[in-house]
């Protein structure tokens, strides 16, 4: 197949048995994905999963959990965002019966993997933020973890919290993910503290794999 598609004059990339192939037009495209699959079934005899197989912009196609941006950098693909937040739920879910530290711990051994798969992506902006995501799933843990009231006030308040705005927040009545997302959950559990826990700044190792 490789010498074929040398042999045709294309672009592409392959893995395993997945191929990106890029041409100029969207015409172009359907014309080379008729074509390829017609050699693919008729002289190789091998199947085209025609669900996978699509002609699209460069930018809306995933490779290996990678997207081509603009310029050919490499991005993430927004399907594999997704799942790492779907496994981030999972570590950070509330009703787990863990302490903050395991959870620390889990999140690190997953995102370490992570962000180092990625380390050839331009994804500064989307690490950021679910640098900030992750940070807020681990506060409603921990503040889930205090169960009532007063020891949700003496947690504020061993973390700095005013004496007036921990009592506001614990007797306001929102949900655990809303208060997650309270000036005084941020006052008690800045990035500083999370760092001092050991936490993964998928920013900024990102940053350090690519110096």
């Amino acid at each position: 197949m490789d010498k074929e598609l040398e042999r045709r004059g294309h672009r592409f990339c392959r893995y395993a048995d997945d191929c990106n192939i890029y041409v100029q037009s969207k015409a172009a495209g359907e014309r080379v994905l008729r074509s390829v699959t017609r050699f693919l079934e008729e002289v190789l005899h091998l199947r085209v999963n025609r669900e996978k197989s699509a002609v699209a912009f460069v930018e809306d196609r995933k490779f290996l959990g990678h997207r081509l941006l603009r310029g050919g950098r490499l991005g993430i693909a927004p399907k594999s965002l997704e799942r790492a937040k779907d496994r981030i739920r999972e570590i950070t879910r509330r009703n787990r019966g863990v302490g903050l530290d395991r959870m620390i711990t889990e999140l690190n051994s997953f995102l370490t993997g992570w962000v180092t798969y990625f380390r050839h992506a331009a994804c500064r902006h989307h690490l950021k933020d679910l640098d900030g995501w992750a940070r807020r799933k681990l506060r409603c843990a921990r503040m889930k973890q205090c169960k009532r009231t007063k020891p949700l006030v003496d947690f504020l308040l061993r973390q700095g919290v005013p004496h007036a705005s921990a009592w506001v927040t614990a007797l306001s009545g929102k949900g655990w993910w809303r208060l997650s997302g309270s000036p005084a959950a941020h006052q008690a559990m800045v990035q500083p503290w999370f760092d001092s826990l050991g936490l993964v700044n998928l920013a900024q190792r990102h940053a350090t794999l690519q110096a």
